[in-house]
């Protein structure tokens, strides 16, 4: 199994001490994250996009770029790249402008994305989204893999014999697609034997596990071979400690501060209760061993085989986030590697065969 951490970079007060960071501290906190998830030994790393309040994630490739210049080793995850209100001949380009600069270490999350704001923002209509989303993602596709791009396209200018700047690094970049209520998107990606990444945070397991089922089914009928599937989850929030009971009363500020937030914004509560939270949702709220059969227990409805965390503290304090993050690591990850296998593809560069990887060694590639 791979692990993430992600942030949606979140720009609240802080639960306990009600203190807000400026703007600059909080991304300061996330480039931190980014340093300690890769000195952790997490597999990737994610930054979501998001263009409305509380969130500070609306230029996901700026941090990203600048993430990817001060490490080396992590994957670099878009969570998620919201298609539907973007030009995808432009996302290209950025997107390819980061993986060069990446070296090859660029995965895309797609997405329609969600919230009222963010759609008039844009312009987008509720009606408009699922089509946009997919002729972006069709386009998208298109411009990674082919020099000269004809397209006729609603949403935006038509392409004919385009061709867009810089050629990708990765051929092509590997794309997931986000999944948290859509079985259009779900369907998209089996459509095209793409990865599935079910967001998994704001409900109970039943809706998400349903439309994973849908994607394998799906899959098969558009003549996939089911070994080649591949399935990200989420993970509603996180706390790992010696007992239960720490755990539990560590998290309770960040759940209150949480269900307070819901009900100001008016956004339903699914969860009343950090107890019913930690039972019900997909947070990992508990001791290593409780936290590896949680993630068992899911595993069994999804199969899936990349997981992903919140890589900051979610209004916590860093400290006590940082020691759930390294008690994760060092007694939760290294079971969970062993028993649950990894995705159906190497996690590295995407490359052209005959393509050298950084540092000059050829390997062969897998085909595109």
């Amino acid at each position: 199994m791979r692990f993430l951490a992600v942030t949606l970079i979140a720009h609240r007060p802080d639960p306990e001490t009600g203190v807000r960071v400026t703007p600059r501290e909080r991304f300061r906190e996330v480039l931190d994250s980014a340093l300690l998830a890769e000195e952790l030994g997490f597999d990737g790393f994610g930054v979501g996009e998001r263009h409305e309040r509380p969130f500070l994630s609306s230029s996901p490739t700026v941090v990203l770029s600048h993430i990817a210049a001060i490490t080396r080793r992590i994957r670099l995850f878009t969570a998620v790249t919201t298609l539907s209100l973007l030009d995808p001949v432009r996302a290209y380009e950025d997107y390819a402008t980061l993986d060069h600069l990446s070296d090859g270490r660029l995965d895309l999350i797609i997405g329609k994305g969600n919230g009222t704001a963010q759609r008039e923002l844009f312009h987008v209509t509720p009606e408009e989204q699922w089509d946009r989303n997919a002729e972006g993602y069709e386009v998208f596709r298109r411009i990674w893999r082919q020099d000269k791009v004809t397209a006729d396209t609603r949403f935006r200018p038509p392409l004919k014999d385009a061709e867009v700047w810089p050629r990708p690094y990765q051929q092509p970049v590997r794309i997931w697609h986000g999944s948290a209520t859509s079985k259009e998107s779900v369907d998209l990606a089996a459509r095209h034997g793409d990865p599935l990444f079910s967001a998994n945070v704001t409900h109970p397991i039943e809706p998400y596990a349903e439309l994973i089922r849908y994607y394998r089914e799906r899959w098969e009928h558009h003549g996939h071979d089911p070994a080649g599937i591949a399935v990200g989850a989420g993970s509603a929030g996180l706390q790992v400690a010696r007992t239960s009971q720490e755990a539990l009363d560590a998290y309770r500020p960040v759940f209150e501060s949480n269900l307070a937030f819901q009900r100001k914004a008016g956004l339903p509560v699914v969860f009343e209760t950090p107890e019913d939270f930690a039972e019900r949702s997909s947070a990992l709220i508990g001791s290593p061993q409780q936290v590896i059969e949680k993630v068992h227990r899911y595993h069994e409805r999804f199969g899936h085989t990349v997981l992903h965390l919140p890589a900051d503290a979610g209004g916590g304090t860093a400290t006590r986030h940082r020691d759930s993050l390294e008690l994760f690591q060092s007694e939760v990850a290294p079971v969970l590697r062993e028993e649950i296998p990894d995705p159906p593809f190497a996690w590295r560069p995407v490359l052209a065969p005959d393509t050298p990887e950084p540092g000059g060694e050829h390997r062969p590639g897998p085909e595109a």
